[in-house]
């Protein structure tokens, strides 16, 4: 069975037919930049060129900034580790659902919600959100935010 994966540094897909790397309980790393962890899916996702890419903990602090993240947010890893991910890019759910909060803690995939995104020192913008839960025994998110087009948002 192929596993489906997604870097979170750059967003290159791969697939792989173990989770791990060989024999060992090392975590499958990016074939494309050597990132060194990478969020499987379950099922077929492609993000779009101008997506911005996040990785969480298991309590919802960021970790990484990935591929976007600096272009959508003006912000780099040295200004967030370790802050929750909500806070620091000023996420203002549409229908008030924090998702971030909700994926964590039930495990499951959130996909095509809608938000505004408030970073901080920066303008907000709206976006559309995916997030992806780890699964493995580290836990963890992948947080990837879309830009809405203007023309999107007037729908």
């Amino acid at each position: 069975m192929a596993h489906l994966f997604i870097c979170p540094n750059c967003g290159t897909r791969s697939t792989a037919s173990d989770r791990q790397r060989g024999f060992s309980r090392e975590a499958r790393g990016c074939p494309k930049c050597g990132h060194t962890f990478l969020f499987e899916l379950l099922d077929d996702y492609y993000p779009a060129p101008d997506a911005a890419f996040f990785a969480a903990d298991q309590h919802g602090r960021l970790i990484h900034c990935g591929r976007g993240s600096f272009e959508l947010t003006g912000l780099d890893d040295e200004r967030v580790i370790g802050r929750p991910a909500t806070e620091v890019l000023g996420l203002d759910w549409e229908d008030g659902t924090d998702y971030v909060e909700q994926a964590l803690e039930w495990g499951v995939r959130v996909r095509d919600k809608r938000v505004r995104v408030h970073a901080e020192g920066d303008l907000p913008a709206e976006a559309t959100a995916d997030l992806f839960p780890a699964y493995d025994d580290d836990g963890g998110l992948l947080i990837i935010l879309t830009p809405v087009k203007a023309a999107q948002s007037s729908t």
